[in-house]
């Protein structure tokens, strides 16, 4: 009896091994390849900023984002995801150089862009060290996730059509708080063994830093009265 018990142990402890293991593995993929597609897409943001680029058509842009990233979710489990990763975030990036480079153009453009860059890494930095510290498993907020999607959906409908500030403020914000919500559960996922393909968190992680990175910079202009 004391065999077997001791038999369980070990196998119940190798299991935790190679769970941890996995984890890790996954933690430092996806944090490796999205500090490259950040870098890149940097890159292309400078390339559409010094090639004085036209702003990307919101109809353009919302096809070439979920044509390219219904592509990554069909590619991710082969080598062809990475460039797939890549093609993404390197739109994204192009998409960005352009309102960069209007907020940049005003008097207190670049302190604004600076200030929204350094509060999108708080709230990232912050958010991922919670979910890694805590190891709290955060799928309870799925229910408030596609909630929120809706809500966002419906705002950014009427958004186009009516214009008004204070509706492009209210989706600023939901924005911000369905992309916060959205690190929370990813990382979660990761460490609780509910993701292991990282280029799906990567796309994730970096569409919702995109965002936090947009909502926060439309904020900001608002309580500046540079709008």
């Amino acid at each position: 009896m004391s065999q077997y018990q001791l038999g369980t142990t070990r196998s119940t402890t190798a299991q935790g091994q190679d769970s941890a293991v996995a984890v890790n593995k996954v933690l430092k993929n996806t944090y490796l390849l999205l500090g490259l597609t950040l870098a890149f897409s940097a890159l292309t943001a400078a390339f559409a900023m010094a090639s004085n680029a036209a702003p990307v058509n919101i109809w353009v842009m919302l096809i070439g984002f979920y044509g390219l990233l219904f592509l990554t979710h069909k590619l991710a489990n082969s080598a062809w995801g990475l460039l797939s990763v890549f093609a993404l975030t390197g739109f994204m990036g192009y998409t960005l150089g352009p309102i960069l480079g209007f907020y940049m153009a005003s008097a207190n453009g670049s302190q604004l862009v600076m200030t929204a860059l350094g509060g999108t890494a708080f709230i990232f930095f912050g958010l991922s060290a919670y979910a890694l510290v805590s190891r709290k498993d955060f799928s309870f907020l799925s229910g408030f996730m596609f909630a929120g999607f809706l809500v966002i959906i419906a705002m950014f409908i009427a958004n186009l059509f009516m214009q008004i500030p204070a509706l492009q403020l209210a989706l600023s914000g939901a924005f911000m708080l369905f992309s916060s919500a959205a690190i929370l559960m990813q990382t979660g996922a990761i460490i609780n063994g509910g993701e292991r393909n990282y280029i799906l968190a990567t796309v994730t992680l970096y569409v919702s830093i995109y965002n936090i990175f947009i909502s926060l910079l439309n904020l900001l202009t608002a309580l500046s009265g540079e709008e």
